[in-house]
């Protein structure tokens, strides 16, 4: 069978179409991707926060998508309220080592302040990321137990089993949503 010049064409109008629509599609599962699934709320206050204290912009994304979806007026069963849910005793502690005299842990720009402040604090007291995002979530004496227990930890700085599942759980959330944050928006992120 012999192909005139007239059905290449229309064989190549055809495959230009389909990438066309595959690019398109691709597009807008990112797009779809980024604005309901990773979104970039409070970025002004995040990428603030970030700058202050020394954090990856995406780490704290993280933890905001993990903790609270972004919902600012979250309050959980445990007594953590906004954004990076934060405790009243934490935030008191941050307050402390801040100097802050008083302060509204539920307004989104102090409630992300405190948050990184607190990541920041328990990175350089671990020395270690994935510890600190453990102890963000269970507690630093806790994680301490743990990396001092040879059964959890060979080496003192990292844990090599996490006896409570929900902690392990949230590491592992906060490290799969870090990973698509860095995805998504690295050229954005790692200004």
């Amino acid at each position: 069978m012999r192909f005139s010049i007239w059905n290449y064409r229309r064989v190549l109008a055809v495959i230009g179409a389909v990438i066309m629509v595959l690019v398109i599609a691709l597009s807008l599962v990112n797009l779809i991707e980024k604005n309901l699934f990773y979104p970039l709320k409070f970025k002004t206050e995040v990428f603030a926060a970030a700058k202050e204290n020394g954090v990856d912009s995406a780490l704290i994304f993280a933890v905001i998508k993990v903790e609270s979806e972004f919902d600012e007026s979250a309050v959980s069963n445990k007594g953590a309220f906004g954004l990076m849910q934060i405790t009243k005793s934490t935030a008191d502690y941050i307050a402390k080592l801040k100097g802050v005299k008083s302060y509204d842990i539920m307004d989104a720009k102090t409630n992300i302040n405190f948050g990184t402040f607190y990541l920041k604090y328990l990175i350089d007291k671990f020395n270690n990321i994935e510890s600190a995002i453990y102890a963000y979530n269970a507690g630093e004496g806790k994680v301490r137990e743990w990396l001092k227990n040879k059964e959890y930890s060979d080496d003192g700085v990292n844990l090599k089993v996490v006896p409570y599942k929900e902690t392990f759980e949230y590491g592992k959330k906060i490290k799969k949503t870090f990973s698509k944050y860095k995805k998504l928006y690295g050229n954005i992120l790692d200004k």
